[in-house]
C-alpha cells in the first residue's frame, strides 16, 4: 500500500502524465506550455510574457465508500486496535487551461482532456517512471520522495482509475469563489483510489492450533485441475527446501512442469518434473536456499501444472492455485536486549529467505507486533523494536508480504508450538 506520500505523488504522476503529452499543444500554440501543480490563487496573471500554462489543482479529499467499510470494526470495545484498515480515498482535482492570446486557453484544455481521456488509468510502470530517483530536473520533485522512491504508489492493491468529474454552475462557483480569483476554462477530474497503509501496530493474537472445518470437492473434472496444494505440515505454507504435493485431478502426464509466480518476479520460476503416472497428486521440491541468481521472495505465490495428458496431443494447463512460502527466522542466534533506562525491548535475528525492500515486515512477539522499518537493499537480518515485552519466554513470529511464519508443529498426536520459535526475553 501507499504511505502519507501519495497524494503528492499522485499529483506527481499526473503533471508527467500532461507534461509528456502536450508536446503536440506547444505546436498548435507556436511556443512552449507550461505545467503546474498549485493553487489557482497562486497562478501569476499579470506577466504580459508569461506562456500558456496548464494547471492541476487538489481541490477536495473524500472517503472511499466501498473500501471504507471492508475492514470494519478496527478497534474492540475497550478501544484497542484489532485490525489496521488502510486510509482509501478518492482525490478530486481541477485542471484548469490559462493562455493571454484568444483560443489558447480552450486549445490547452481540450489537449489536456484529450490526454485524461486516452489515459483512463495510471499504470504502475507510468508511475515508477514519473517519481523515478533520477528525473530529468531533480528540482521538479521534493527531497521526501526520493526515500521511498514511488511512496508506495506503484505497490498498492488497486489500480489508480482517471474519471470526468461533472460540476454544475453552482458547484463550480461555489470551487472559484472559494480560491478567491478569477474563473478560468476548467474540468473537474476524480482519481481512485488511494490506500494508504496504516503504520500503527495492532494486536496479533496467537493462532488457533486444530479448527473442525473441511471442504470436500466436487471430482469428475474433464481437464486438468489443482484441488489443493499441500505443504509437509498439511497446510498451504512451505519453506524453502521442502517437498509440496499438489492434489487434483487428471494430473498424469508427460512433460509435466510446476510454474511458481510472485509479485516481485518478472518472470516466474520453472520446476520440471517430467512424467506422472498418478492422476491425483504430483509432488515437487523447492530449493533449500536462494540459488545464485534466483530470487524466491517469501509471500503468495501463484502456482499453475503445465502437461501433456495421456492420451493427449497437446499440452494443458491448470488452474491457479496459491501457496504460501513462509519466512524461516533463525531464532537459535536471535539476540534480545532490554534497554535498562527506558525498558524498550530490541530483537535481532536472521531470516531465510532474504527479504526484499519492497515487502511489509513484522515481528510478533506472543501478542505484541511491533512494525519493521523499510529496508533499501535485500535483508538477510530483521531488527525490530518494542515499547513493552515482560521477561521470560516468548514465541515469535515473523510476517513478511502477508504471510507468517510457521509455529505449529502437527508432526505428534496434539499439535504444539514450534521449539525453535521461542526466545528469552530479559
Amino acid at each position: 500500500m501507499s504511505t502519507g506520500l501519495a497524494l503528492g505523488a499522485v499529483s506527481a504522476v499526473l503533471r508527467n502524465v500532461l507534461d509528456n503529452g502536450l508536446i503536440d499543444a506547444g505546436s498548435a500554440l507556436q511556443g512552449s506550455v507550461r505545467v503546474s501543480v498549485k493553487a489557482p490563487d497562486l497562478i501569476k496573471l499579470d506577466d504580459p510574457q508569461a506562456a500558456p500554462q496548464l494547471n492541476l489543482f487538489l481541490h477536495r479529499v473524500s472517503p472511499n465508500p466501498a473500501w471504507r467499510n471492508m475492514d470494519l470494526p478496527s478497534r474492540d470495545t475497550r478501544g484497542d486496535r484489532i485490525t489496521n484498515p488502510p486510509l482509501a480515498l478518492n482525490l478530486h482535482y481541477l485542471l484548469t487551461a490559462y493562455g493571454r492570446e484568444d483560443l489558447h486557453a480552450e486549445i490547452l484544455l481540450g489537449y489536456g482532456m484529450q490526454l485524461l481521456h486516452e489515459r483512463p488509468f495510471l499504470d504502475r510502470a507510468a508511475i515508477r517512471k514519473a517519481l523515478s530517483l533520477v528525473p530529468l530536473n531533480p528540482n521538479m520533485l521534493p527531497e521526501a520522495f526520493r526515500d521511498p522512491p514511488n511512496a508506495g504508489l506503484a505497490e498498492q492493491f488497486e489500480t489508480l482509475k482517471i474519471t470526468p468529474e461533472p460540476l454544475d454552475v453552482d458547484g463550480m462557483s461555489k470551487l472559484w469563489s472559494a480560491v478567491q480569483t478569477h474563473y478560468r476554462p476548467s474540468a473537474a477530474y476524480e482519481v481512485s483510489v488511494v490506500l494508504i497503509e496504516a503504520v500503527q501496530p495492532a494486536a496479533d493474537p496467537l493462532p488457533v492450533l486444530t479448527r473442525g472445518l473441511t471442504v470436500t470437492p466436487s471430482p469428475g473434472l474433464p481437464y486438468p485441475a489443482i484441488e489443493s496444494v499441500v505443504a509437509p505440515d498439511g497446510t498451504s505454507t512451505a519453506e524453502l527446501g521442502e517437498t509440496v504435493t499438489v492434489h487434483g485431478h487428471r494430473l498424469a502426464g508427460t512433460g509435466v512442469t510446476v510454474r511458481l509466480a510472485h509479485r516481485l518476479l518478472p518472470v516466474p520460476h520453472e520446476i520440471a518434473i517430467g512424467s506422472s503416472s498418478d492422476p491425483g497428486r504430483l509432488s515437487f521440491t523447492l530449493p533449500a536456499g536462494e540459488p545464485s541468481g534466483q530470487v524466491w521472495p517469501a509471500g503468495v505465490w501463484r502456482l499453475t501444472v503445465t502437461l501433456t495428458p495421456v492420451g493427449g496431443a497437446s499440452p494443458r494447463t491448470t488452474n491457479t492455485a496459491a501457496l504460501m512460502l513462509a519466512p524461516d527466522p533463525d531464532t537459535g542466534a536471535a539476540t534480545v536486549t532490554r534497554d535498562p533506562a527506558s525498558g524498550r525491548l530490541k530483537i535481532t535475528f536472521g531470516v531465510t529467505p532474504r527479504i526484499r525492500p519492497e515487502q511489509p515486515v513484522t515481528v510478533a512477539l506472543n501478542s505484541v507486533e511491533a512494525t519493521v522499518s523499510p529496508r533499501d537493499t535485500p535483508a538477510g537480518q530483521v531488527e525490530a523494536e518494542f515499547a513493552t515485552i515482560p521477561a521470560g519466554d516468548a514465541w515469535l513470529r515473523l510476517r513478511v508480504d502477508g504471510v507468517r511464519s510457521r509455529l505449529i508443529d502437527d508432526s505428534g498426536p496434539v499439535p504444539v508450538f514450534r521449539t525453535d520459535r521461542k526466545v528469552t526475553v530479559p
